[in-house]
Order: C-alpha cells, then sequence, then structure tokens
C-alpha cells in the first residue's frame, strides 16, 4: 500500500491534451509538440549569444546583454509551460 502511494507520488499525470507536465517546480515537455517550442527558444538565446559576443566592445558589456536576455526567455518559456500544462 505505502509503495504504490510513493510511486503515484513520483509520476505526475498529465491532463488531456496537456503539452507539459509540471515537475518540482518545473515543466518537462509531455509531448512531441512541447519539444517544438523550444526551436524559437533556443534560436533567440544563441542569437543573443552571438550578438553580445561579437558586437559588444568588450566581454562584461557583452554578459550586461545576454544575461537579462537569458533571464527573460526563461521566464517566458516558464510561463508557457504553466499555461499549457
Amino acid at each position: 500500500m505505502i509503495k504504490k502511494q510513493q510511486q503515484q507520488k513520483r509520476r505526475p499525470a498529465a491532463r488531456s491534451g496537456a503539452l507539459f507536465v509540471a515537475v518540482r517546480g518545473s515543466y518537462l515537455p509531455a509531448r512531441p509538440a512541447a519539444w517544438l517550442t523550444y526551436v524559437p527558444f533556443v534560436g533567440y538565446l544563441v542569437f543573443s549569444l552571438i550578438v553580445g559576443v561579437r558586437d559588444m566592445p568588450s566581454l562584461p558589456l557583452g554578459l550586461m546583454f545576454v544575461i537579462p536576455n537569458w533571464i527573460a526567455t526563461g521566464a517566458v518559456m516558464t510561463y508557457l509551460a504553466a499555461h499549457t500544462s
């Protein structure tokens, strides 16, 4: 009986049609379509890294450009995952 309850706690259930499953304050893709939502975000992260390294006159200025962009992108990704789970 105890093992059954522990197994049920470990496995988060996805509601029907949900793209993501909530796991410990984060979200994991539950369907292949959810993985496709990462493509534009990863593209933006790579683009901002390239712009930050190539176009900024110094590394600290580049980091001051890249880090806020990455934090904002992570917040948007988490928001979308929370509302589609």
